[in-house]
């Protein structure tokens, strides 16, 4: 079975002495489950695991059974040390506050219980690791899974990647792509927005933010104000609510709206967003066309491995903490920038026909970035690209 880099990471942080609060949260199906699978298979440790996924109730008390149960086991086989495993845990209201309170009365009794909490919903488990929990815990993020990862687990082609994306419980249904579509749209697409959206956050109007999430898939790579986001949409609303529901789907690991780099926040917050999905297959499980007719049209095809290259990167902006834009001003575009630590890297992406909008040189002149880069043609292999850890070019 493949084995992401998380699991060495997560068993190295169990085995060592002192107790911790680890939260895990990433996109569904992406393997956080199988991960913990993983590693209690891997580990001599007692453990108990749970979810509460498969709950209907929602209150406190359901955690805090939960959290005495593992507490008995550990008296009842004397072990020095426990691992508690919940899965979801962000379903459970004010959960936050009730694990710092079973937290602390552990501490207090000096009872060597180490916590691994798992979610999928990254804006409410990071609104409650920043209210209750803080100076209590480390978090890991888990993205989709890169190109090097699907290649590696199912021998995957870059094309392939680049169409189907990085959701490793739908490869093997790419043979069928009929079912493939429907498997993408109902168990990844749907559940995500029902259960990691709608059902934890107040949404006043879903039917606007769906009808926002399948725009935004078919316009990922372009730049879109909000007003005409509405004119799009044909509804009564406002640009506050259509930015509020973007954010939400960018928690949930579905679609992005990327800032305009800017050397003031104000202007970068004030800016039209470039959509951009955090997985390809987001974008072919709702066209009718498939695999071979797209990628026998070097226009359209163009536009899918640009965003693979942005679902690539902002993936990896998660996890390795660097912050992704586009900078555009009047008719002079950069695909994308990225910036880490006052370093600044462009991007701009050639693939195929398709033609762009020059303006590296005026970003070049205008902020002196760190370093440039060219992928597709005459630059860096986009096949390449999608092997690299976009973090080196730093270096």
């Amino acid at each position: 079975m493949f084995e992401r880099s998380h699991l060495q990471e997560l068993i190295q942080r169990v085995k060592e002495p002192r107790r911790f609060i680890q939260v895990v949260m990433g996109p569904r199906q992406v393997g956080k489950t199988t991960l913990i699978t993983q590693l209690v298979e891997k580990i001599s440790m007692a453990y108990h695991f749970v979810s509460a996924d498969a709950i209907a109730a929602t209150h406190t008390t359901w955690l805090e059974q939960q959290w005495e149960a593992a507490r008995a086991l550990m008296d009842q086989h004397k072990a020095p040390e426990l691992l508690l495993i919940i899965d979801e845990i962000q379903k459970i209201e004010q959960w936050s506050e009730t694990v710092k309170l079973l937290w602390d009365a552990d501490s207090r009794k000096k009872r060597n219980m180490k916590v691994i909490l798992l979610g999928s919903s990254r804006l409410l488990l990071q609104r409650g690791l920043t209210e209750s929990l803080a100076g209590r815990f480390e978090n890991t993020y888990m993205g989709h899974w890169s190109f090097t990862e699907m290649q590696q687990a199912f021998e995957w082609s870059a094309d392939e990647y680049v169409w189907f994306g990085g959701y490793p419980g739908a490869a093997a249904l790419i043979q069928d792509e009929v079912r493939w579509k429907a498997y993408v749209q109902q168990s990844l697409i749907e559940t995500s927005i029902s259960k990691d959206i709608l059902m934890l956050t107040r949404v006043d109007k879903p039917a606007l933010m769906k009808r926002l999430f399948e725009m935004g898939c078919l316009y990922s790579g372009q730049i879109l104000s909000y007003t005409k986001m509405l004119g799009q949409l044909h509804d009564a609303g406002n640009t506050t609510t259509l930015s509020h529901y973007l954010n939400l789907l960018d928690t949930a690991g579905l679609l992005g709206g990327l800032e305009k780099y800017a050397t003031d926040i104000i202007r970068k917050r004030a800016s039209s967003p470039k959509f951009q999905v955090h997985n390809t297959a987001l974008i072919s499980a709702q066209r009718d066309a498939n695999f071979k007719d797209v990628a026998a049209q070097p226009a359209q095809w163009g536009r899918m491995v640009e965003s693979a290259i942005g679902a690539h990167l902002i993936n990896h902006a998660l996890t390795e903490k660097f912050t992704l834009y586009y900078w555009r001003e009047r008719n002079e575009e950069v695909d994308f920038i990225i910036e880490k630590g006052g370093k600044t890297v462009a991007l701009e992406i050639k693939s195929g026909a398709t033609q762009r909008i020059p303006g590296m040189a005026a970003f070049q002149k205008q902020f002196n970035p760190n370093k440039v880069l060219l992928v597709g043609n005459s630059g860096m292999p986009w096949q390449d690209f999608l092997k690299l850890n976009p973090v080196e070019l730093f270096g």
